[in-house]
């Protein structure tokens, strides 16, 4: 979901502690083993409006038993015969595209949207949310949380492993040659997408899978120069962050610099319980807010809503990068003084509360390899160097690219994404590209925005559209 966390201001100084989440530890017993899916099979959903939740098997990853499979949230017609297929960025899960995806479906006809939850997502206990007090599971400690310590497996999970389980999806997507792909993603989701379109996979150019590719305000060659945090991809800075992880700092801990939380999974629970409760009972005085850290509290009472909004608007000085144009606190509060919530943004806050609500799929990845991290830097440069060659990464058909390209973006990268989905154009066979740009949304609105303001929605929508005709 975010490519590396921007931190402003008003992050600097006393957020280093935030709120301490605990675990009882993966395989401890109690609450369900794994992620439950639909159980439909690849088949996928049935009729336009429908949506289901379904397990595909991939390749041992040496994980626990129960997670040698992805998940695929499917939207849209089984009998479609393009299916846009979806990956979320860093630290984002599949639930990051059901409003894109019903949005997408309703434009295009012919086409099923797959969202796809990494093998990670098998890990996160999101149990506590079927019930009527998740603030007490997740806040006391009782759910169950994977540890380092337990997790040495996770030092193998990089690039390598999700292109192999994406190819996984693509071609249950592809159903042997019956449905064209269009792969795509957001942020880091984008690069894993352009990543797969030059990989090796024993001799055959990933692109080939594909009718087209589509990236979301990220990619390669550059794409995240705008953004200040440009990728790290120094022979040296590789060698000190392969130590680390071979020393037992198997996570990406970049979230922790939110301020709610020092675990891995810290802020991706509070977010996601801020949504639930702001979905289920908006105008409810906030559950959450006498334990959020003090430093990130206003200093007078909200309601749910209003909580999730000082949580995810750009106006309160949060990271930029996992932030949306939404609106702001009411002046006044109600006869209690508590203070609500006032949509005038692109991105109602009742949207991104569905989104975050869940329960399965979640919008949040509690768990990101830190080898992935690695890998997908060292993919930047989008060839065959032999850097990335050491690390195992199979960049060789970048020049062979010949499928239509669509680049968003957003004011997040300040133009860099699309600079960089051109120098991809320039040094491939890409027959056209479009680029579009809309400086009035920040890197999450593409994601979460009203249906009727959200460009980026109806820009690809137009792109599809137009792969999906040419094929005829």
């Amino acid at each position: 979901m975010t490519k590396r966390l921007a931190r402003r201001a008003v992050l600097s100084g006393g957020l280093a502690g935030g709120l301490a989440l605990a675990g009882t530890g993966v395989g401890a017993g109690g609450g369900r083993a794994w992620a439950a899916g639909a159980g439909r099979g690849p088949g996928g959903a049935a009729g336009a409006g429908a949506e289901a939740y379904v397990p595909i098997s991939v390749g041992a990853g040496g994980g626990p038993v129960g997670s040698d499979r992805v998940h695929v949230l499917m939207v849209g017609p089984r009998d479609a015969g393009t299916v846009v297929v979806l990956v979320p960025g860093m630290f984002g899960a599949a639930n990051d595209f059901r409003l894109m995806a019903r949005d997408l479906v309703a434009r295009v006809p012919g086409v099923q949207v797959w969202a796809v939850d990494r093998r990670e997502e098998n890990l996160t206990d999101r149990s506590g949310f079927g019930g009527g007090d998740p603030v007490g599971y997740y806040l006391d400690g009782r759910y169950r949380a994977l540890e380092p310590a337990r997790a040495g497996f996770f030092g193998g999970w990089g690039l390598e492993r999700a292109l192999e389980d994406l190819r996984c999806v693509v071609l249950a997507a592809r159903g042997d040659g019956r449905r064209r792909v269009v792969l795509g993603g957001h942020s880091w989701g984008a690069t894993s997408a352009l990543a797969y379109a030059a990989w090796d996979f024993a001799g055959r150019g990933g692109y080939r899978d594909l009718a087209g590719l589509a990236v979301l305000d990220g990619g390669v060659r550059g794409a995240f120069e705008g953004t200040g945090t440009p990728v790290r991809d120094s022979p040296e800075e590789v060698r000190e962050r392969l130590a680390a992880i071979a020393g037992g700092r198997v996570f990406d801990m970049t979230l922790s610099g939110v301020g709610l939380g020092s675990r891995a999974e810290s802020t991706q629970i509070w977010y996601q319980l801020a949504g639930w409760y702001a979905h289920h009972d908006p105008e409810g005085r906030s559950v959450l807010q006498e334990r959020v850290p003090e430093a990130l509290r206003v200093p007078f009472p909200v309601t749910n809503a209003a909580l999730l909004g000082t949580f995810v608007d750009a106006g309160f000085g949060w990271p930029n990068d996992i932030s949306v144009h939404s609106g702001h606190l009411a002046a006044e509060g109600d006869g209690n003084g508590v203070r609500g919530w006032v949509d005038d943004g692109i991105t109602p806050i009742g949207r991104v509360a569905e989104a975050y609500a869940g329960p399965v799929p979640g919008v949040w990845e509690w768990y990101w390899p830190a080898r992935l991290s690695v890998d997908l830097d060292v993919s930047d440069v989008y060839a065959d160097t032999d850097l990335a060659r050491s690390l195992g990464l199979r960049l060789r058909h970048a020049a062979g690219l010949d499928i239509p390209l669509y680049a968003f973006q957003t004011s997040y990268s300040k133009g860099t994404v699309v600079e960089g989905a051109r120098r991809v154009v320039a040094e491939s066979r890409i027959p056209y590209a479009v680029h579009e740009t809309d400086e009035g949304m920040n890197h999450l609105d593409p994601l979460f925005a009203a249906t009727d303001r959200n460009t980026a929605t109806r820009t690809l929508a137009e792109f599809v559209g137009r792969v999906v005709a040419e094929a005829r």
